[in-house]
């Protein structure tokens, strides 16, 4: 291999200053929106040191976040487990905000500070501003003014209410926040002069409806108390737009003994949380997409001479630890590792679209051979998540490759079956079954407030709805009903209902716990 003049490279050695920062910065800018095509959010990109990072772990990884006892408890547990050796530290942390923060760390390598700027600035920036669902839930913009907002209002609560009262609450609100997002966009709340539009339609659709008539029929026989409660209960769940998922909404909105200060802190809860929701159920494609991108980008500045053959190498060395995919039978295996069933495929497509074989002609006739994988690629970050994308565009190839089969595992049963294998027959099951498991609907607990009359008893009815007979840890259900009811203030009940029988499995309430 011939040596490439060292004039030509965008640095030399491990060490860098922050001209060589910006120098491998431009070289990789031009290769991601000029070769590539992404379109990112300006980068904002900050040196960090270790502790910083650990620091910026305990808090959920956002660079404003208000005080809470928890986070101090992950720094210590993050910071021992760092300090023994025990786990590394990201390179990076990238924020999903305009402009996007990306975070190096100072002891990185200058190579290595290359590939997270690449992997990061890039990569996850261009999938933050173009994914649909960050699109959907999250506005970049604002989420830093909101959460100075949080931090110092917090910070005001603790002054005036002191720190118990306070924590008390985001306790409670920590333990909910799970279900404290939406999973489905609400229409938007008529104005006051569209109810009183639609009110004045109504009137006049009755009158030119009416007819004398009626008059002269029979009156009705008298509604049943039965009947009675059933209508009462139907009107109360209208008003109160029941079912309802949203339990932290819920609470804010509805329980009769929180105070203002303490509205507010469990709406900087879930949304927070609402900020985060998008993340959970694109893991895959999110990690997939920046790991394509640093890959690609690193071997297209070693093509143009601008990085050594020593960088590349420890660049390679990196990129093979973060795909490494442990087998079902290793003792580190821990699911499908989302690098690199994630970069795989986004490989795989690249294939598909330059060098199709049959089977990918038979399988994906639409991208098979189109000649264009950044577009495909582009289409497919912007417009699925990671049940949709896998479902959409997990080939047999990647199947083999990973070795997957679908193993059934019902809690009804005894026994685990092998159902499906990676060969002709087993394909589409295995596929469709891996896409279900990275499924947000089918995996996450259904809990609903589905009734609470607040003139009456004021119980807080909740349904669970138990698909596949897997009940809720029952010390995990006890604790969560009394976190909602110290937010409630009243007696809160769960009914856990078979979703394919209705059968009511099992019924608790905050006054057994």
């Amino acid at each position: 291999m011939a040596r490439r003049p060292v004039s030509s490279l965008l640095f030399d050695g491990s060490e860098w200053n922050f001209a060589t920062l910006s120098r491998a910065y431009d070289a990789i800018e031009a290769i991601a929106i000029g070769e590539m095509g992404l379109d990112v959010y300006p980068n904002q990109v900050e040196i960090i040191s270790s502790e910083q990072m650990l620091d910026a772990y305990s808090s959920v990884g956002m660079p404003l976040m208000y005080q809470h006892w928890s986070f101090g408890k992950r720094f210590v547990f993050e910071s021992q487990l760092y300090q023994k050796g025990y786990r590394g530290l990201a390179y990076e942390l990238v924020i999903n905000s305009n402009p996007c923060i990306t975070y190096l760390m100072e002891e990185n390598t200058m190579p290595m500070q290359a590939l997270v700027t690449a992997h990061a600035a890039f990569g996850h920036n261009h999938f933050f501003k173009n994914n649909y669902l960050f699109r959907q839930w999250t506005d970049a913009g604002a989420i830093l003014g909101y959460m100075d907002f949080a931090k110092k209002y917090i910070a005001k609560c603790e002054e005036r209410h002191g720190l118990s009262a306070v924590e008390e609450i985001l306790d409670s609100a920590h333990a909910l926040q799970d279900h404290g997002v939406f999973h489905y966009r609400r229409p938007p709340r008529l104005s006051s002069e569209k109810v009183t539009e639609r009110a004045r339609e109504r009137l006049e659709y009755e009158e030119q409806t009416y007819s004398d008539l009626w008059r002269t029929l029979p009156a009705a026989g008298g509604t049943s108390d039965i009947e009675e409660t059933e209508r009462e209960a139907l009107e109360r769940k209208k008003t109160l737009n029941l079912p309802e998922e949203n339990l932290l909404y819920f609470l804010e909105k509805h329980s009769l003994i929180l105070e203002p200060w303490q509205r507010e802190i469990l709406r900087i809860v879930r949304v927070i949380a609402q900020y985060f929701y998008p993340q959970s159920q694109t893991k895959v494609m999110n990690e997939g997409c920046a790991t394509f991108v640093h890959y690609s980008i690193i071997n297209r500045l070693f093509d143009q001479g601008r990085i050594s053959e020593g960088a590349i190498l420890e660049l390679l060395a990196s990129h093979t630890n973060v795909v490494f995919q442990p087998g079902f039978d290793n003792p580190r295996f821990n699911g499908l590792n989302p690098y690199a069933l994630g970069f795989a495929m986004m490989q795989d497509i690249e294939r598909i679209c330059t060098t199709p074989t049959q089977e990918d002609r038979d399988w994906f006739p639409t991208i098979s051979g189109n000649g264009d994988p950044m577009g495909t690629l582009i289409d497919a970050w912007e417009n699925h998540r990671d049940d949709s994308f896998i479902l959409q565009y997990l080939s047999p190839a990647v199947i083999r490759k990973f070795r997957l089969f679908h193993l059934s595992d019902r809690a009804t049963n005894k026994f685990c079956e092998v159902t499906s294998i990676h060969d002709e027959r087993g394909y589409s099951s295995v596929r469709a079954a891996l896409a279900r498991n990275y499924d947000p609907v089918a995996n996450r607990p259904e809990i609903q407030v589905v009734d609470v009359d607040l003139l009456g008893d004021r119980q807080l009815r909740l349904k669970h709805v138990v698909k596949n007979g897997l009940l809720l840890e029952e010390n995990n259900r006890d604790a969560t009903i009394a976190h909602i009811s110290r937010l409630w203030g009243y007696d809160v009940s769960l009914a856990g209902i078979d979703a394919s029988t209705s059968k009511v499995l099992y019924e608790c309430s905050s006054a057994q716990t």
